[in-house]
């Protein structure tokens, strides 16, 4: 109900990035506070999975429930903001198979991965920056796709109801990191399982449920655009600050990653343009989508 009163006001792009800004604080601080505690690779793979999850998995559904009750059985949207998103996440990936094939190599590059990863932080965070001011200006000349209706919240406390989500989700995160050993242990799984899958479904469980919601209700542009903006964010916002942050930290976080991932974020990278990108989307190509993230998850549950 907040981010549909919220998308009444401004439409889907200011809606899309603010949703997903809140939605994303706990994902912020289950990472650094796994940084604090030394726990490098459920920070990192809960990064990744928070990617896999939301690009693959949270899509998928969402365009499963949007198709259902769409015209045709085709769920359709504005097209510019899959395909800039595509854009920023290729960056985001680029940055990752080059490092990741330099430390496989073990080029000269390899003994500097901590300061290109640096370096590469600060483009895509200048990347970024310069993509949302021009899309959130785009809100400026098209109507927004959400109508008021009476069960709407007024402005005001709609925008207090995403706040007090986003930190409230937060606030657990210490707790959480904190439970995470016992429970790892007593389960018997992998820390690489528990930060691709359960971190970042966990972490990122408030904009999913929205995507999901706003799609089965026609609000597809909506939908996208609460989605492809947490991906975005995530690859080339969330990752980027969380490397720089990583500096205050023992522990330091970069952009090289398991080359079983850099196959899955090259492969996602394209799935998700080729899906996206022409505006539509029927059913089939989400449980498409879907059906990549559980492969996924079936390899890293063996890791």
């Amino acid at each position: 109900m907040g981010t549909e009163s919220v998308g009444s006001r401004f439409g889907p792009a200011v809606t899309g990035v603010l949703q997903s800004t809140l939605g994303n604080l706990p994902e912020l601080f289950v990472v650094l506070f796994a940084l604090s505690a030394g726990e490098v690779v459920v920070a990192q793979t809960s990064i990744l999975g928070s990617l896999f999850a939301n690009a693959l998995l949270v899509l998928g559904l969402s365009i499963v429930a949007g198709a259902r009750q769409a015209d045709g059985n085709v769920m359709r949207f504005r097209r510019r903001l899959p395909n800039d998103t595509s854009t920023l996440l290729l960056v985001a990936v680029f940055l990752i198979v080059l490092l990741g094939l330099s430390d496989q190599s073990g080029d000269p590059a390899s003994r500097h991965e901590l300061a290109i990863s640096v370096f590469g932080a600060v483009l895509l965070l200048s990347v970024y920056a310069i993509w949302l001011w021009a899309y959130l200006r785009s809100d400026e000349a098209a109507e927004p796709t959400v109508v008021q209706e009476a069960h709407h919240l007024d402005f005001v406390p709609a925008l207090v109801l995403l706040a007090a989500a986003g930190v409230g989700a937060a606030l657990v995160s210490d707790w959480f990191v904190a439970e995470l050993d016992p429970a790892v242990e007593a389960l018997g799984i992998s820390k690489a399982f528990t930060g691709l899958v359960i971190v970042a479904i966990a972490g990122n469980a408030v904009e999913n449920l929205v995507g999901i919601t706003l799609a089965a209700k026609g609000q597809a542009d909506l939908s996208i655009s609460v989605i492809k903006n947490s991906v975005a964010q995530i690859a080339v916002f969330l990752y980027p600050a969380l490397v720089l942050l990583s500096l205050f930290f023992d522990s330091r976080l970069t952009f090289v990653v398991n080359p079983l991932y850099i196959g899955a974020l090259a492969i996602m990278a394209i799935a998700v343009w080729q899906i996206t990108g022409d505006g539509e989307a029927p059913a089939f190509e989400g449980w498409a989508l879907v059906a990549l993230y559980l492969i996924l998850a079936s390899i890293v549950w063996y890791e």
